[in-house]
């Protein structure tokens, strides 16, 4: 867990890159740092592995404030991925993956394996790509590599700072695909720097927007999408994506939001739907029955939830904040 409390980073010219921020980035979560250029979130991105140094504050892994830390080990136990990807071109790809186990003081047979295991889960087969040279491969290639380099030393954190803004938009949408994959299997906690909207919607269990040095809200993607908390965030997120997520909502079915069904919910009085109804046909049912529940049913006649008028309405209303 990676925890901000109360963070300043004041450069010498006076300019005030971070101003005051405190936050949290949860064990084995992908949070995205966001906002337009200039708005500091590089900067903070870059305080967790002291690459920067804070003016004030602290910054806390699992409760361990960063500056006891010696900044070499703290680094080699950070993996760290940029959009420039950094490969050392006299080395191969093996050399290359392989340089941080090394200096951890991994036994030969042991990063060995992490190399092919590695080369394997982005596609890439170790007996063609191993011995190449980073100048040998495609861009796509290349960013593969340096997204596993930064998991060879099995890291509990990664940094990613924009590691995809300079690929073609296949390939930059092939590798948000394969680290969510990747995610999904080995849960990092990664802190993702990203400037795209669509991108940190994508791949981010919450994201973190920021202006000018402060933040202006964190929120899971569909909170930040139903429920931006101010002008600059709804502006931010585009007027596109907040319509499209209220279409996407009225199309709801009812089991995106029932609560768990009890025995002593049920009451002969309730009417009853197929859980895969849409929100609209559990609305007109419960104004056509004039009900403050309706009990959710399966193929088969038997409950799989309910849904009372007081949440309906909250989610109604939601739907009518996001259009006005």
């Amino acid at each position: 867990m990676i925890t901000f409390n109360n963070v300043t980073k004041t450069f010498e010219d006076g300019t005030v890159a971070v101003d005051n921020v405190s936050f949290t980035v949860k064990t084995g979560n992908l949070v995205t740092l966001i906002g337009p250029s200039g708005c500091g979130k590089t900067t903070t991105m870059k305080m967790i592995n002291k690459l920067i140094p804070l003016s004030s504050g602290e910054i806390t892994i699992n409760g361990n404030n960063i500056s006891n830390e010696n900044a070499v080990e703290l680094r080699r136990n950070i993996g760290y991925v940029i959009q420039r990807i950094g490969l050392l071109p006299h080395m191969t790809i093996e050399e290359n993956v392989s340089l941080v186990p090394k200096l951890k003081g991994w036994k030969k047979e042991d990063y060995e394996k992490k190399v092919d295991d590695l080369l394997d889960m982005v596609g890439l087969d170790p007996h063609i790509f191993k011995k190449r040279y980073p100048l040998e491969l495609s861009g796509g290639q290349q960013q593969r590599i340096g997204v596993i380099r930064a998991l060879a030393g099995d890291p509990p954190i990664i940094l990613m700072d924009e590691p995809f803004s300079a690929l073609d938009p296949i390939s930059r949408e092939q590798l948000q695909d394969e680290l969510k994959l990747i995610q999904k299997n080995i849960h990092k906690t990664i802190v993702f720097v990203t400037h795209d909207m669509d991108e940190a919607l994508k791949i981010a269990d919450e994201l973190i927007v920021m202006k000018a040095g402060s933040i202006e809200q964190i929120a899971s993607p569909r909170t930040l999408l139903e429920n931006p908390v101010n002008d600059f965030v709804r502006s931010f997120i585009g007027e596109d994506r907040v319509r499209q997520t209220l279409i996407n909502k009225e199309e709801l079915q009812a089991s995106a939001i029932m609560q768990p069904f009890f025995d002593e919910d049920s009451n002969n009085l309730f009417p009853t739907l197929f859980y895969q109804s849409s929100l609209q046909k559990v609305a007109h049912t419960m104004l056509l029955k004039e009900a403050e529940t309706i009990i959710m049913v399966d193929e088969n006649g038997l409950p799989k939830g309910k849904i009372e008028k007081n949440q309906l309405l909250q989610e109604l209303a939601g739907l009518k904040r996001m259009v006005e």
